[in-house]
This record gives C-alpha cells, sequence and structure tokens, in this order.
C-alpha cells in the first residue's frame, strides 16, 4: 500500500527486521496530507500517543514525517539518548534529508530504520536464552492519529 508516496509495506517489513536484532522499539508515524504544523511538537505528540516512551528499556525511537512537505523527526527515548551520541542523530537525519531531496522517501526511510536498528542491536541486544524477543509496539506504520 502507498501511503503520500511512501510504500507502507516495505516500511513495515523494514522495521520488523531490524528489530529481530534488538530489544529496542522503532515506530513510524506519517502526517496527514494536509499536515502545516510544526513537526517536531507533532513528533512529540505521537511519541506520547504512540506510547513511545513505554518500553521496558526506554529504547524506543519514532521516526515522524511530514511526507507532502517532505520534513520529519527522529526521537529516541531517554535510554537510547544516553548510549548514542549527537552525531548519530545528526547522521541519520542527514541521510534522511539527501533521500527525500531525491524523491526517495521508501528508500531514505528504510535505510534510517536500517542504521537505527543497527545501533538499536549494539546498545539493546536481544539476551541469549531470553526465550524470543516481545514486540513491545506494534511495527505498523501510524498515519494520521491512528495507533
Amino acid at each position: 500500500m502507498i501511503v503520500h508516496g511512501i510504500d507502507v509495506a516495505a516500511v513495515e517489513r523494514a522495521i520488523a527486521a531490524a528489530e529481530r536484532a534488538t530489544t529496542g522499539e522503532i515506530r513510524v508515524a506519517l502526517s496527514r496530507f494536509y499536515f502545516w504544523g510544526d513537526v517536531q511538537r507533532a513528533a512529540e505528540r505521537a511519541f506520547t500517543r504512540l506510547r513511545i516512551g513505554h518500553t521496558r528499556g526506554h529504547n524506543g525511537v519514532l521516526i515522524f514525517v511530514a511526507p507532502w512537505r517532505r520534513r520529519f523527526a527522529i526521537l529516541g527515548d531517554d535510554g537510547i539518548h544516553r548510549r548514542v551520541e549527537d552525531g548519530f542523530w545528526d547522521a541519520t537525519a542527514a541521510a534522511l534529508v539527501q533521500a527525500f531531496r531525491a524523491g526517495d522517501l521508501t528508500g531514505g526511510l528504510v535505510r534510517a530504520i536500517e542504521t537505527i536498528g543497527a545501533r538499536l542491536a549494539v546498545h539493546f541486544p536481544v539476551p541469549p536464552g531470553a526465550g524470543g524477543n516481545p514486540n513491545e509496539l506494534p511495527d505498523h506504520v501510524a498515519v494520521g492519529r491512528q495507533r
């Protein structure tokens, strides 16, 4: 399914794949088509609404995207911020900006998810013998005000 020029199924597959090696959680939220608000504020509201900050390890990450405006915000919970340097977020954002400018919204998101997932796996790996890796947050892309 394509929503606002983004292949939602590809993004959801990337989230599921990235989360296999980590107890961290990644969510992607897309604004409504006609969104004109402040992207950072909208991302903060979505972070709360989607319960990103309620994971056991406080290791959730939200990528909030206003596709029509090609703007986004990446928010990580406290657990990941304590372990990841600011330069990581800046580099991830820069790569996403470049992809968006090139019109590759889906590819940019998939690569950002892969990058974030790899870093989460370093700092929050699935413990050996843990009996699985519970998915604390849904992998589906939230569109508008959906959960």
